[in-house]
């Protein structure tokens, strides 16, 4: 009999741009509900490693992401009620504006992931400058896509009590739906930005601060006992597909096996999908965090997942810790398993040049990394596994996503050393990606465990591989 699970009730927090300031009402929803005692499960849309990492802190619990584009929508979905089990409620923060996808039926939206969970839609209302054509916009929303339910809106960076209500009386005469607050103008510094979005909240010295101005927000400028009962009567009483899919993936009927992966995780090195973490520790591993910028040895352990994050802001306290690089590049050489992403791969190489002086990294891989005031790839990425290599089978195609202001001012490979083909997006150099020298591999492309179910069971098989050897 297919096992079923009660759906959690939700909000999709969206906007109608990129920047109106949806991520800080998130992220006071969320921990301002768990103040008052709710079990919150929070998760991002999108493959979005900062804002996830704000909601968690806001949550106290993981933040998952959402992504119709590395995941079938039947595992997304699936995802939804498997990861908010256990919780009241659920707040999903959206991407982008409402309706923007990757293609004119609006596929990858925020819209669609509503939908696709039947959750209702929270909008915000960037209302700077603006009053009547509010209500004209959120009526455009509304009749766009009917089966999109908003719910109701927030008002955000409103100038003051006569601005907001002019936009209030416009929208209740034209679009009949509740506004459950009105946001004033927030000073920069409580969230400093960095790149596209928020720094993380591992590098933002007064987090928890942070987190409190957001609750403060949330508290003084939303009707949040409101918004509670509109979520919980705006969801079904419904239960979700069969979740044996996911569990499948999770298990992927391995044997669990005992072997140590170590992760580097640090405020240099924390773009980690928890699912990619659960999917190790589902096959038996046995996981420990390791920290390049902390630690000079590193512990005995059987495979390295290196993640993402921002090396260049910490590349002098890198390369002075020349302990820990020239041991990981002795464990590489003795065939260690390192699989690595972005700012990990920017460690693999030889260095970083900042400001005209160069930062050695561990030296694994011939590439020479420098830093660009431009992103020099950006956006969802397609490949197909063109080479034989350590972790991925030849003719497998993975779908990922890339966001790098790195560039390459040297790099020495052969074609065959590299293992992906860029159907879509840049990767490292000339549409190629995954540069592997032994059993160490480095690319600019992130993954998604549950979107390339081969890729934890791929690594647990050679960290076996190489406890065995020892």
């Amino acid at each position: 009999m297919p096992k079923v699970r009660k759906k959690v009730p939700g909000i999709v927090v969206a906007g109608l741009s990129g920047g109106s300031g949806k991520t800080i009402i998130s992220l006071g929803i969320t921990a301002a509900w768990k103040e008052k005692g709710f079990k919150v499960s929070p998760f991002k849309k999108g493959p979005d490693y900062i804002d996830a990492g704000w909601l968690s802190k806001a949550a106290g619990r993981p933040c998952y992401n959402l992504d119709t584009f590395l995941c079938a929508p039947s595992v997304v979905k699936q995802s939804y009620t498997h990861n908010s089990k256990n919780s009241d409620i659920s707040v999903v923060e959206g991407n982008r504006g409402l309706y923007d996808g990757i293609d004119t039926d609006g596929s990858t939206s925020t819209s669609e992931l509503a939908k696709l969970l039947d959750l209702p839609v929270l909008l915000v209302l960037d209302c700077t400058k603006s009053t009547r054509t509010m209500a004209a916009l959120l009526m455009g929303c509304m009749h766009f896509d009917p089966d999109t339910n908003i719910c109701g809106v927030i008002l955000n960076r409103v100038a003051g009590k006569r601005h907001e209500g002019k936009v209030r009386a416009n929208i209740e005469k034209f679009c009949n739906i509740p506004v459950f607050g009105s946001v004033p103008k927030l000073k920069a510094a409580d969230f400093p930005e960095r790149h596209m979005g928020l720094v993380t909240s591992e590098e933002h010295t007064f987090s928890d601060k942070a987190i409190s101005a957001a609750i403060k927000v949330a508290n003084d400028n939303i009707d949040l006992d409101a918004l509670y009962k509109v979520v919980k009567t705006n969801n079904h009483d419904s239960h979700l597909e069969d979740m044996a899919q996911i569990d499948s993936i999770q298990k992927n009927q391995t044997k669990p096996e005992p072997v140590t992966i170590g992760i580097i995780r640090d405020s240099a090195f924390q773009f980690y999908y928890p699912d990619n973490i659960d999917a190790l520790e589902d096959l038996g591993a046995n996981i420990i965090f390791i920290s390049p910028l902390n630690e000079k040895v590193i512990p005995k352990v059987h495979a390295i997942y290196m993640g993402g994050g921002f090396p260049e802001t910490h590349a002098p306290q890198l390369a002075k810790n020349e302990d820990f690089r020239k041991e990981l590049k002795k464990l590489s050489q003795k065939g260690l398993p390192i699989y690595a992403e972005c700012g990990g791969l920017i460690f693999l190489g030889q260095s970083i040049r900042l400001n005209h002086t160069n930062y050695p990294m561990s030296g694994i891989l011939p590439i020479k990394f420098g830093l660009s005031k431009r992103p020099q790839g950006h956006g969802y990425t397609k490949v197909e596994v063109v080479n034989e290599n350590p972790f991925f089978k030849a003719g497998e195609t993975l779908r990922g996503h890339e966001f790098r202001y790195s560039s390459i001012l040297n790099i020495d490979y052969q074609d065959n050393e590299m293992a992906f083909g860029m159907e879509r997006g840049k990767g490292i150099l000339d549409k190629k990606d995954g540069f592997f020298k032994r059993n160490t591999f480095g690319t600019y492309t992130h993954i998604h465990a549950l979107g390339a179910p081969s890729w934890a069971p791929s690594l647990i098989k050679k960290a076996k591989a190489y406890k065995a050897s020892l």
